[in-house]
C-alpha cells in the first residue's frame, strides 16, 4: 500500500511542506465558503447589514459545535500518530473506532441540546431586536446539519494523521465548491435569504462528510474505521488530550461573546448594531489568518506525534523549525494584505461608506499582532501534537485572559471603538510567554518521551 507521505523515512522539510500546505489550503477554503455565506448575506437588498450582524451572532454557536469535533479529532489523532510511530496498528485502529463512536453520540446530543436552547443562547450571545430574527432563521437550519459538521471536521484529522493531507483538503474543497455554487441559488433565486445560506451550508457539509467517510471506510487508507474494540479508557484519554483544543475554542467563544455583548451594551442600539456588523467583517478577515495558520500547525502535528512515539527528537526539532518558518511566512503575507488593501475585503460585505471606513480601520488595528501569532500557534500546537496538553492549554489560556481583560478594560477607559486593540495586545503578550515556556520546557520534554506517556 503506497502512502502519500511516509512519516517514518521522508525528509522532514518536504514532509512538513506536503502536510502543511494542503492543510492550510483546506482551512483557507473552509473559511472562504464561510465568508461567501456572509458576503451574499451582507448584499441582500435592504436587510443586508442587519442580517450580517445576525449571522455574526450565530458565530459562537457554530464554533462551539465545531469545538466538539476538535475534542475528538485533535484528541484522538495525536494518540493515533504516536501508536503508528510505535508500529502498533491494532491500537491505532481501536482509537479510530472509539473516536467515530464518540462523534456519532455527540452529534445526536448536541443537535437536541442546541435546538432547545438556541433562542436563549442568541440573546445571551449579543443578539439585538434588529438582528435576532435573522440569527434565529440561520441557526435553526444550521443545527440540523450538526452530525455532518462534526464528522467532517473530526474524521479529517484521522485522514491527515495517516499522511493523506491531500485527501483531507479535497474533502473540504468539495464542501466549499458545493456551498459557493448553492449559496446564490438558495439566497437569491429561491429568495430564501439567510435560511437559504444555512441550507446551502448543510448540503455542503453533507458532501464533505460523505467523501471523508467513504475514504476512511475504503481500501486505500492503512487504518480504517471499524466497529469493535470500544473502551472507556481510550475515550477518556482522547477526551483528555482533546480537552486542550476544546477549551481553547470554548474560550475563543467566550471572548467573541464578551466582545459582542460589550459592543451591544456600551454602543447602544444605533452604534452597537453598526459596530457589531463591523466586528463580523473583522472577525471574518481574522478567520482568514487564524484558520489557515491552524491548518499549518495542526496539519503537521502528526509529524511531531509520530516521531515522539518513535523517539526521534532530531526529527521533532527539524519539524518545529520548518513549521514555525512556514507559519511566519504566511502571517507576514496576511499582515501586509491587512495593512495595505483591507478595503477590497470589506467591500465584499457592504457598500455603505460609513461601515467600510470603520471596518477598514478595525482590520488594520486587529491584525497588528498576527506575525508573532505564528510563533504562538507553532508552540501551542507543537505541545498538543505530542500529547503535552497541560502546557498547551496553559499557554493558550494566558493569551485568552489578556484578551478578555482588554475587552472589559479598554472600552471603559478609552472608548468602545478602541476595543479592537484587544487582539494585538493578546497576540504580543501571549507569544512572549509562549516563547519563554518553549525555551524552558521543550528541549527537556522532547529529549525524554516518557514524560508524555501518561497522556499518550
Amino acid at each position: 500500500m503506497k502512502l502519500e507521505n511516509n512519516l517514518d523515512t521522508d525528509d522532514i522539510r518536504g514532509l512538513v511542506w506536503r502536510l502543511a500546505i494542503p492543510s492550510m489550503l483546506a482551512q483557507f477554503v473552509s473559511v472562504f465558503y464561510s465568508i461567501v455565506d456572509r458576503m451574499y448575506i451582507g448584499n441582500i437588498p435592504k436587510i443586508g447589514e442587519a442580517a450580517l450582524a445576525g449571522v455574526g451572532v450565530c458565530g459562537p454557536i457554530v464554533t462551539l459545535v465545531s469545538s466538539f469535533a476538535f475534542l475528538v479529532g485533535v484528541g484522538g489523532a495525536p494518540l493515533m500518530s504516536i501508536r503508528l510511530g510505535e508500529k502498533n496498528e491494532r491500537a491505532a485502529s481501536q482509537i479510530l473506532a472509539n473516536c467515530f463512536l464518540m462523534l456519532s453520540v455527540l452529534a445526536v446530543i448536541l443537535t437536541a441540546v442546541f435546538l432547545i436552547l438556541k433562542d436563549k443562547l442568541l440573546w445571551w450571545f449579543g443578539a439585538g431586536e434588529g438582528t435576532f430574527l435573522y440569527a434565529r432563521q440561520y441557526i435553526a437550519i444550521y443545527l440540523m446539519g450538526t452530525v455532518f459538521a462534526l464528522m467532517t471536521i473530526g474524521m479529517n484529522q484521522f485522514i491527515i494523521c495517516q499522511g493523506f493531507a491531500k485527501i483531507g483538503m479535497k474533502s473540504v474543497v468539495l464542501g466549499a465548491v458545493t456551498n459557493i455554487v448553492l449559496d446564490p441559488v438558495f439566497i437569491f433565486v429561491f429568495d430564501m435569504g439567510v435560511q437559504g445560506a444555512a441550507i446551502a451550508t448543510v448540503i455542503s457539509q453533507m458532501a464533505s462528510c460523505a467523501y471523508a467517510l467513504a475514504f476512511l471506510f475504503g481500501k486505500r487508507v492503512p487504518v480504517k474505521i471499524t466497529f469493535q474494540g470500544y473502551d472507556w479508557h481510550i475515550m477518556y484519554r482522547v477526551a483528555f488530550i482533546g480537552m486542550t483544543p476544546f477549551i481553547i475554542i470554548f474560550m475563543d467563544n467566550v471572548l467573541i461573546i464578551s466582545l459582542n455583548t460589550v459592543i451591544q451594551r456600551m454602543g447602544g442600539p444605533g452604534q452597537g448594531d453598526m459596530l457589531l456588523t463591523c466586528t463580523t467583517i473583522v472577525q471574518s478577515f481574522m478567520l482568514m489568518v487564524t484558520m489557515p495558520l491552524g491548518g499549518i500547525t495542526g496539519g503537521t502535528q502528526t509529524v511531531l506525534g509520530y516521531n515522539y512515539g518513535a523517539r526521534r527528537p532530531d526529527r521533532i526539532w527539524q519539524a518545529e523549525k520548518w513549521i514555525g518558518g512556514i507559519s511566519l511566512l504566511f502571517t507576514t503575507i496576511m499582515f501586509l494584505i491587512a495593512q495595505t488593501v483591507p478595503e477590497l475585503f470589506v467591500r465584499l460585505f457592504t457598500q455603505n461608506q460609513e461601515y467600510v471606513d470603520l471596518s477598514v480601520w478595525a482590520i488594520r488595528v486587529y491584525t497588528l499582532g498576527v506575525i508573532p501569532l505564528a510563533i504562538q500557534y507553532t508552540i501551542v500546537d507543537g505541545f498538543t501534537g505530542m500529547g503535552i496538553s497541560i502546557v498547551a492549554m496553559s499557554l493558550s489560556a494566558w493569551r485568552k485572559l489578556v484578551f478578555l481583560s482588554g475587552v472589559f478594560l479598554i472600552p471603559r477607559y478609552f472608548g468602545i471603538t478602541n476595543v479592537f486593540y484587544t487582539e494585538p495586545l493578546s497576540d504580543f503578550l501571549g507569544t512572549l510567554v509562549s516563547v519563554i515556556a518553549f525555551f524552558l520546557l521543550f528541549r527537556r520534554i522532547v529529549g525524554n518521551p516518557d514524560m508524555g506517556k501518561e497522556a499518550a
